[in-house]
């Protein structure tokens, strides 16, 4: 018998046992972070009253895949919706591309399909009114739709009904509603804070890889 041969057949099966498990707790410890990271930026999402499904663009991923087992684990925490995100974490002013007025609709305005915001141009062609300018000295200029109702949700619609004998419209709930208020630009206030989130998440990585090295215990 080989002695030197059955003492380093061990030696390789034990390290390469120790080397999978210490690979299994870096990845643990990098998941661990990441996931972190992620919830804490929804949670800055959400608590700026933003709503859940942009806080829900924020997702992670862990490299490389689940089968694969390495000593350098990887995460991404990206954000599907990356212009939103960085225009609340550095608070932005957008102006209008062509120089004149931000069109920013009302409740009124309701939403095209997807949720998807409307533009006047949008607006009109689906409602079939087109809406007039009213300027204010002073405050911020309107486009409104004249001779219209307001449904149940705050809509506005075209106030008139519909007969065998033809259309006509009703003298009873029409009025003057705002649709978009026009404004030369928009500053959006600084409510992320992604950078903080990040250095937290690079804090808890530490943490969680030492006590992978440390074989599973608390790092000192």
């Amino acid at each position: 018998m080989r002695l030197g041969s059955a003492l380093e057949g061990n030696l390789t099966e034990v390290l390469a046992r120790e080397r999978g498990d210490l690979a299994d707790r870096l990845r643990a410890g990098v998941t661990e972070a990441s996931t972190g990271l992620k919830q804490e930026l929804r949670g800055q999402v959400t608590g700026a009253g933003m709503g859940e499904r942009l806080a829900r663009t924020w997702q992670d991923k862990i490299y490389p895949a689940r089968h694969k087992q390495t000593l350098g684990p990887a995460a991404l925490v990206y954000s599907k919706a990356p212009e939103i995100v960085r225009a609340f974490d550095e608070g932005m002013t957008i102006r209008s591309r062509d120089g004149f007025f931000l069109a920013v609709p009302t409740e009124a305005a309701g939403r095209g399909s997807g949720g998807k915001r409307l533009t006047p141009g949008e607006w009109e062609r689906g409602h079939g009114q087109r809406l007039r300018l009213v300027y204010r000295q002073g405050a911020p200029s309107l486009l409104v739709a004249d001779n219209a109702r307001l449904d149940g949700r705050g809509v506005a619609r075209a106030n008139v009904t519909r007969s065998r004998t033809g259309t006509y419209t009703r003298l009873r709930g029409r009025t003057t509603v705002p649709i978009f208020i026009l404004l030369p630009q928009v500053t959006l206030p600084k409510v992320l804070d992604v950078a903080r989130a990040e250095k937290r998440a690079l804090d808890t990585l530490y943490r969680t890889v030492a006590r992978a090295v440390n074989g599973g215990g608390e790092a000192d």
